[in-house]
């Protein structure tokens, strides 16, 4: 899917498109979603010469944590709701939130309705992750029906439960600016760590595919003991 849909036009700038230069394949056996690449020298040069240094990094936790835990994950891919709704409640309760562990979250746009979320959720960054939360759990409702339209308007919800005012959702749904930059800082990003998949995890830098909380553990309690 060519990257110049995401970008043309509906929900604001963002309804009528799908993302590239990344093409999604949801057959995978693995509990993953594989990114498969579809880039163009066009779009790969057009993506890195976009200043993408206005995007917030994500960060849960305290920022002098021993371990560093990164996850690249999109608000459409199963997956990632499974390992959010399991192993990352662990993760936050026993680690995060005990100042063990800082967690970088990086956005993954699969296709429009991602990318709108990922803008609801970023709309004010002290609320990111408590929107994120809510855009997991509730991921089967808001993308029931595969309607744009609909979609959009349950996402609106959404924000408007977090306490986001109406002005704030419409003005960050049509943020275009805001939109090309957040595909092109999804794409140098992944290109950068050789992200094929959600989730993909990262442990102090080191790689790892989607795991459950036991191997999840085991690895940060290596991670810690150094």
């Amino acid at each position: 899917m060519d990257r110049r849909t995401l970008l043309g036009g509906g929900v604001a700038v963002v309804a009528a498109g799908g993302v590239g230069y990344w093409a999604l394949n949801r057959e995978s056996a693995a509990p993953v979603t594989q990114i498969n690449a579809a880039t163009t020298e066009g779009d790969t040069e057009a993506a890195e010469a976009i200043d993408t240094s206005s995007i917030q990094e994500m960060v849960l936790g305290d920022p002098d944590a021993p371990v560093t835990f990164m996850e690249y994950a999109s608000f459409t891919c199963p997956h990632c709701a499974n390992f959010h709704n399991g192993p990352f409640q662990k993760l936050k309760s026993e680690y995060i939130d005990t100042g063990k562990v800082k967690m970088v979250y990086r956005d993954v746009f699969f296709d429009r309705f991602g990318l709108w979320a990922s803008m609801i959720a970023r709309c004010d960054p002290n609320r990111f992750f408590g929107i994120s939360s809510m855009l997991y759990e509730q991921q089967k409702e808001w993308l029931a029906g595969n309607e744009p339209a609909a979609i959009a308007d349950n996402l609106r919800k959404i924000g408007k439960v977090a306490g986001l005012s109406d002005e704030q959702i419409e003005t960050c749904l049509a943020d275009e600016e805001k939109a090309t930059t957040l595909v092109s800082w999804f794409e140098q990003n992944a290109a950068a760590d050789e992200v094929t998949s959600t989730p993909t995890l990262f442990i102090d830098g080191v790689k790892h595919s989607n795991m459950n909380w036991d191997d999840l553990k085991k690895l940060i309690d290596e991670a810690l003991a150094g």
